[in-house]
């Protein structure tokens, strides 16, 4: 992903709306509020397999406790707002591991995007993995992978890989070695099903406001 995630809790959420383009707009309206619980970037994702599913990563100078956080009244008006019926579970977790696999602008915004939640028996194992393999990414398009561990269990890892074209994320997702190890336990209980999707709509939330 991009430099501004280094140093900074994610909060990530993947559910289903009925208007998935009206969820950047509503974001941006309330960037006060996002703002006074510490986000500083919102990425918005729209699936290209499901036309109402949407995926959110909200990058959060983590001034507060996390559940603070999570129990804020901003993130309830929110899925309230959007229409969402059940409140998505949400992954919150830190950067451990990124792969610049191509040449391009430290801000550049995924146009494809590939996540996946998932458990690891080891986490420094799974860093020298990918690490391993990057040659082979490379080749299957992937741009860019950035690796986040849950701050409630270490072992409990999302995956967000930046590629070029949906074709190469299909590819990818039915050919890798490392995906099909991942694909096992993703979805599987209380994690999501794995996410392709395209970038929607970015929000800087300009702390000068």
């Amino acid at each position: 992903m991009t430099h501004w995630l280094d140093h900074s809790l994610v909060l990530a959420s993947d559910y289903r709306v009925s208007h998935p383009e009206r969820v950047g707009l509503l974001l941006e309206r309330r960037a006060p509020a996002l703002l006074d619980v510490g986000a500083h970037h919102v990425l918005v994702y729209a699936s290209t397999t499901d036309p109402e599913r949407v995926l959110v990563v909200i990058a959060v100078h983590a001034h507060e406790p996390l559940l603070d956080i999570l129990q804020s009244r901003v993130f309830f008006e929110w899925f309230d707002a959007i229409g969402v019926d059940d409140i998505p579970a949400v992954f919150a977790g830190e950067l451990v591991e990124r792969l610049e696999l191509a040449a391009s602008p430290p801000d550049t915004v995924p146009g494809v995007v590939v996540s996946m939640v998932t458990p690891v028996g080891d986490l420094e194992v799974l860093r020298d993995h990918v690490r391993d393999t990057r040659d082979e990414m490379s080749r299957a398009g992937v741009l860019r992978l950035s690796v986040f561990s849950a701050l409630d269990n270490p072992l409990e890892v999302m995956m967000l890989l930046q590629i070029d074209d949906e074709e190469h994320a299909q590819h990818w997702l039915q050919n890798s070695e490392l995906a099909a190890e991942w694909l096992t336990r993703a979805g599987v209980g209380a994690y999501p099903p794995v996410f392709v999707g395209r970038f929607q709509s970015l929000v800087r939330i300009d702390p000068r406001r």
